[in-house]
């Protein structure tokens, strides 16, 4: 067997194959590029453009491609072939500078909401040097592929990468600003570090041909509960099955050749559920690593007759699929921000990064609950597997003693501080990949980062970045500002630790240390103003908010106009996807439901009839009359879901709330029927795979 170092990142460009392919100047110039996330030069793209080409052509590839992350979700690429005109009108190989810089993809599909018009097709993609170009692989073909961001041919943003290199840009600003107040000289270059979990289901292909609920909408629109699900938790970190860990092992193989360095897999809570987490890496390449991840545990899946399920909510009752992201901040010394160290100015840092996030999700928590809103994430928020609807922050008992002590003193001076950081450092370590949690916060500090667990598992992590940088900003801005505004000549550590003083009395509202699910928290979280929206089109009204939109706009990380097209697109996406739910609802049920239905009503009225002449009593009477009662239940409720599906509303936001009352509610209701049928109806006349058989398949 090949070891793992004989095929890792054989499919990307690497830093050992540029120093291999490029001069000396030119790769000193690219990394400079990539590590500094300075602009790139453009008198070397030419030697960069030929040095790809080579290495792609040398492993196969015939195509390129522009790899961007458009706003409808997923990833978007346009292949062309490496092929054109020589001197003489012969055909030759060849791959430019401005090929490799900009490509121009017919735009006029995607979403925009309303930027721009459908005739208005010209949009950009523009190469990202910060993430790696990387071979794709289809059976024999190989096509070279470059990451890049989506703009409109005018400049506003088309997709999800842009406005997070933005934010790492307003991010690295604040941060080192405050650093040079603080006397650290060093410090030129933030690093935000994340490492993003994946949760999904694996079901039989051959069982899910049966379900065409799940191919058309990816989740189940009725079920009734199986008899054993979760319960016993069983499944939880229990032993992998065969076919199962061959399928993960052959992720994990593909995975590496991609060069993402995924370390875990194991069982999730739900049956059929599972996990798999990479190694902390740059939170640009760790984004981009997720999606080809999603991409490539699908791919694989169907090789082994399996369907990855990725839907946030596949069934009702049980688990559903989070995405949790764990998220740092560092510079370019190596330093995180959020570890306490042997250093009294790194641990002032330490205290600082902290309140920064506490002061951004005390301003900003509406925006972190928006930006994970979607139809299926709207399924599990505030169950007992996700975060409820209510955004705070779990700090732990170590931490909130330090914060209780520097609240505790009257006046901050040189010898308070180096006691306080004495007791900073002293904070014990916790091991990156493991740590202690507060499984029921939406952000909890787990020893040297915070984990962000309310991503649904279909999400471009992207978002969720982009809005935790965003929010880390404007605290690191504002604790500037702060310590400016800070009257004498003290020392400027004393006046920083003033001001964390100052925040640890105003952040108390969005700290919450104990059970996120109890109905206890949701009283008191009412109690103390935190938004707790229910659906998404409630939740997306909050990124609208006038301090949402001038900020946003303040750091440069979306304009007003981006920041409402991105509400536009976020309303019609939930719209769409419900509406394909209740249209394939009203085609399941009068397809397959109920005549499935009338067929059991049928064989009880026979029977009832043959019993009758013989003057035999049964209780099949009392059945057939509960059969046809839910029978024409289900007829009314369709009716009702059609009639709703012919209503027209005024605008996207108005369609949008009443899809998620209105339509969620027939919907509920007519599952419900459906469900109580399923249960009576024979198993010979039922048409769709029941929960049991799909969650107890391998």
């Amino acid at each position: 067997m090949k070891s793992i170092h004989d095929y890792y990142g054989e499919l990307v460009f690497t830093r050992k194959v540029m120093e291999q392919k490029l001069s000396k100047n030119i790769f000193k110039k690219l990394t400079a590029a990539i590590d500094n996330l300075e602009p790139l030069d453009q008198s070397i793209a030419s030697e960069v453009a030929h040095a790809m080409k080579e290495w792609a052509l040398e492993n196969g590839a015939t195509h390129f491609t522009h790899w961007f992350q458009p706003q409808r979700g997923g990833t978007a690429q346009k292949h062309d072939s490496f092929i054109d005109y020589g001197e003489h009108g012969e055909i030759i190989e060849r791959f430019s500078a401005s090929q490799l810089v900009q490509s121009e993809p017919d735009a006029s599909s995607f979403p925009s909401g309303g930027i721009r018009s459908t005739f208005e097709a010209r949009g950009y993609t523009a190469w990202d040097p910060t993430s790696p170009v990387f071979l794709l692989e289809a059976g024999k073909t190989k096509t070279l592929v470059i990451p890049s961001v989506f703009l409109s041919w005018t400049g506003e943003v088309l997709d999800l990468k842009t406005p997070f290199l933005r934010s790492l840009s307003a991010l690295n600003e604040n941060v080192i600003k405050l650093q040079k107040l603080l006397g650290n000289k060093n410090a030129k270059q933030v690093k935000v570090y994340a490492g993003i979990e994946q949760e999904y289901f694996l079901l039989s292909k051959e069982l899910v041909k049966s379900r065409p609920d799940i191919t058309v909408t990816g989740r189940t629109l009725f079920g009734t509960q199986p008899a054993k699900g979760q319960q016993m938790e069983d499944h939880y970190f229990g032993n992998i099955k065969d076919k199962v860990l061959e399928f993960m092992e052959a992720v994990d193989h593909e995975l590496y050749r991609k060069g993402i360095p995924v370390k875990t897999r194991h069982n999730e809570v739900a049956p059929n559920q599972f996990e798999l987490a990479p190694l902390y890496q740059e939170a640009n390449l760790a984004i981009d690593n997720n999606l080809q991840i999603m991409e490539i545990i699908k791919k694989v899946a169907d090789k082994y007759n399996m369907v990855a399920i990725l839907h946030e909510k596949p069934f009702a009752g049980v688990n559903g699929s989070g995405k949790h992201f764990n998220w740092s901040i560092g510079d370019n010394t190596g330093a995180n921000y959020f570890e306490p160290s042997k250093s009294p100015l790194k641990n002032i840092s330490f205290l600082l990064a902290i309140s920064a996030v506490l002061l951004g999700v005390k301003k900003f928590g509406g925006v972190l609950r928006a930006i994970v809103a979607t139809a299926g994430n709207d399924h599990r928020l505030g169950a007992n597997e996700a975060p409820p609807a209510i955004m705070s922050v779990y700090l732990g008992d170590y931490v909130n003693e330090i914060l209780a002590s520097i609240e505790k003193t009257n006046t901050i001076n040189e010898k308070v501080v180096n006691e306080i950081t004495l007791g900073v450092q002293n904070l014990p370590k916790v091991n990156k990949d493991y740590s202690d949690r507060n499984r029921t916060s939406p952000v909890a500090f787990t020893g040297n980062k915070f984990e962000f667990r309310a991503l649904g598992s279909y999400a471009n992590p992207a978002e969720a970045g982009t809005v935790l940088n965003f929010i880390a900003a404007y605290g690191f801005d504002e604790i500037y500002t702060r310590i400016g505004a800070k009257k004498g000549n003290g020392d400027v550590k004393e006046k920083a630790l003033e001001v964390v003083k100052d925040i640890i009395s105003e952040t108390k509202n969005i700290r919450f240390e104990k059970n996120g699910y109890s109905q206890e928290w949701h009283k008191e979280a009412e109690k103390r103003g935190l938004p707790n929206t229910k659906d998404t089109p409630a939740a997306l009204k909050l990124l609208l908010d006038n301090e949402v939109i001038k900020t946003f706009s303040k750091y440069n990380v979306l304009t007003e106009k981006e920041l409402r097209a991105k509400v536009e697109i976020k309303l019609e996406t939930y719209t769409k996807t419900k509406e394909i739910e209740f249209r394939y609802a009203v085609k399941a049920a009068n397809t397959l439901i109920l005549p499935a239905i009338l067929k059991q009503i049928n064989l009880l009225a026979k029977t009832s009839k043959n019993l009758s002449k013989l003057n035999m009593k049964s209780s099949f009477e009392e059945e057939l009359k509960t059969l046809i009662a839910i029978y024409d239940d289900i007829k009314k409720f369709v009716a009702e879901m059609e009639t709703f599906l012919a209503t027209e509303h005024k605008d996207i936001q108005q369609t949008a709330d009443k899809v998620a009352s209105k339509g969620v509610e027939i919907l509920a209701s007519l599952r419900h029927k459906i469900d109580l049928a399923e249960d009576l109806v024979a198993d010979e006349f039922w048409p769709m795979t029941s929960y049991q058989k799909l969650l107890n398949a391998f």
